[in-house]
């Protein structure tokens, strides 16, 4: 989270609930809804560290709220973060660890979980479907659902592999 809101305040001073609208507005229904206690807590952190400047603006007749700015420190982490490649290998996978594990003891059926599995990626791929119909004016919001939906089609062929495999087996 601190990443993006840095990258967020390069385009000026925004207080925190500014910042969680922006994220929504960029994102769309499909990406988990930013909470704003977690924003204010990583605002605090990145104040801390320098990355950011919080000023607290006066309001009549409502407490004030602060509002944050980026610094040089800040300008710089975010042009790090964009000259970054994202690597996040999918080795760490809780259901393939179910899997391989049910292959080791008598607790779980290995078709079953694959089935159930199946049936959970399907489902969220509808879900997805729904919100994309939804979400069809946010061209962001459109590619990250896009996104997650080829990932999960992936995800299908892969599980059609392991059942393929653990049947030869």
């Amino acid at each position: 989270m601190r990443l993006p809101l840095l990258a967020l305040l390069t385009q000026g001073p925004a207080h925190g609930y500014e910042l969680k609208q922006h994220l929504e507005s960029l994102l769309g229904a499909a990406y988990p809804q930013p909470n704003i206690g977690q924003i204010y807590i990583t605002l605090g952190r990145l104040e801390k560290s320098g990355l950011i400047l919080g000023e607290d603006v006066e309001q009549e007749g409502r407490p004030n709220k602060r509002s944050y700015r980026l610094t040089d420190a800040g300008r710089e982490a975010v042009l790090g973060w964009f000259e970054d490649t994202t690597v996040e290998p999918r080795v760490r996978d809780e259901f393939f660890m179910k899997l391989a594990l049910a292959t080791r003891t008598d607790m779980a059926d290995r078709a079953e979980l694959i089935n159930k599995q199946r049936r959970q990626y399907l489902n969220t791929m509808r879900g997805l479907s729904r919100i994309s119909t939804s979400d069809s004016d946010n061209r962001i919001a459109q590619l990250l659902v896009e996104g997650a939906i080829l990932h999960l089609q992936a995800d299908l062929d892969w599980l059609e592999r392991c059942q393929e495999e653990l049947d030869d087996s």
